[in-house]
């Protein structure tokens, strides 16, 4: 039960974009190690302008 829980927690986590900074950081590990992760502070910075940022309507 408990492991169903979580498995359904994390399907919670990521559609709702809760584990964002902490898939790209592991991205990063895996890819980029040479480079200095973004913060935190400056990822969700940069996720919310590329979201809301230019048109973004069909017509």
């Amino acid at each position: 039960m408990l492991s169903k829980l979580k498995r359904f927690w994390r399907v919670v986590r990521r559609l709702s974009g809760d584990d964002a900074y902490e898939r790209y950081l592991q991205h990063h590990v895996a890819h980029h190690q040479a480079d200095t992760p973004l913060s935190k502070e400056a990822f969700f910075k940069r996720w919310q302008d590329e979201k809301w940022n230019g048109i973004k309507r069909c017509c």
